[in-house]
């Protein structure tokens, strides 16, 4: 080997030299691609009945053996599978933890939250977000109207959105309900509540509570469906309408990542709709990431470039901007709850 020994060679730059937080960031993207593939071959898949060599994958996938054994490798460096090694053995393959959540058939899979972020199409959308900062507009957006445009035309991209908005909504849920007394609330409206996942988990966990669920015609149909085996139908009325002309009557209001869709001006709408609505003893539930003010890293700063991206007018906002939207639509914050992933549960009164 030359001069340079392989523990030398492991890093590019010494760790203390600040170029090497910029390779970090490259080699991400790098890794991330091997992950892409690893999760569109459905390699978790195959493994999930147990270690296989290189070979035996590359047969029943019908894969490349040489190619495929590289990305096993770098696979094992990012902690999906580890490398078994018997003596006078072939080497196999077996999925870690980490790997066993890429599996499509397992509680929370990350599987479809994967797959759509290595997308040609979101890749380009991703690829493109200078022109979005020199312009104010995603090309993205321009392209295909919205992504819910995007979606409607790309139906593996809206079964893969679908099922990880269905895990999401979930982890919301049972989040919000452990943290959250909704005991004596009345009658609950989930407002653009998707199929009813968080407001059917509020209703299962209080039984005294009625629920209210406010959607678009389409997503009600679906929302029948989805809550009659639930065994909360019959305290749940569901309601067709459009919360930017106004909404329903209820005793309080959850609002479940809405405000982040919008820009300032049709958030303010959505807000002053339900402020208009709110009785003088209701409340105001939002879910949604409040960004730190500070420098510290956090998801919802990452999430937000892929908002400028994708998206026009979405955007995550700072605790005090959001705070801000709510004292403007005549809403009083009265607190706010942490929640897991990086959310934060909002209370508002009417002020």
């Amino acid at each position: 080997m030359s001069e340079t020994t392989a523990a030398e060679a492991k890093d590019v730059v010494d760790s203390e030299d600040p170029r090497s937080f910029v390779w970090e960031m490259l080699r991400a993207g790098w890794r991330f691609s091997a992950l892409y593939a690893f999760v569109e071959l459905d390699l978790a898949g195959w493994l999930r009945e147990g270690p296989l060599t290189v070979e035996e994958i590359a047969e029943r996938a019908g894969l490349d053996r040489a190619a495929l054994a590289r990305l096993l490798r770098t696979s094992a460096g990012s902690g999906l599978v580890r490398t078994l090694r018997a003596e006078g053995g072939p080497v196999r393959y077996d999925l870690t933890d980490v790997g066993h959540t890429l599996r499509g058939d397992v509680r929370r899979s990350m599987r479809s939250v994967v797959i759509p972020q290595g997308a040609p199409d979101f890749l380009e959308a991703m690829g493109s977000l200078d022109e979005a900062v020199r312009n104010g507009k995603s090309p993205f957006a321009a392209r295909f109207g919205s992504m819910y445009g995007y979606l409607a035309s790309h139906p593996d991209a809206r079964h893969h959105f679908d099922a990880h908005m269905a895990t999401r909504s979930r982890t919301i849920a049972e989040a919000t309900v452990a943290a959250y007394d909704f005991t004596g609330l009345g009658t609950i409206a989930d407002i653009g509540g998707g199929v009813g996942t968080v407001l059917a988990t509020i209703l299962a966990t209080y039984p005294d509570t009625r629920g209210l669920l406010f959607e678009l015609e389409p997503v009600i149909e679906a929302a029948s469906g989805f809550l009659a085996p639930l065994g909360v139908a019959d305290r749940c009325e569901l309601v067709a309408g459009d919360f930017f002309a106004e909404v329903p009557t209820a005793d309080a209001y959850v609002l479940s990542n809405i405000v982040h869709n919008w820009n300032d001006e049709d958030a303010l709408t959505i807000l002053r709709n339900v402020r208009a609505a709110l009785p003088a003893h209701g409340r105001v539930l939002l879910l949604d990431i409040l960004l730190p003010e500070d420098d510290r890293p956090h998801l919802g700063k990452e999430l937000d470039m892929r908002m400028l991206a994708l998206y026009d007018g979405a955007r995550e906002r700072t605790e005090s901007e959001y705070l801000g939207l709510l004292g403007e639509a005549g809403l009083r914050p009265n607190r706010v709850i942490e929640l897991p992933y990086a959310l934060s549960l909002v209370e508002a009164l009417p002020r």
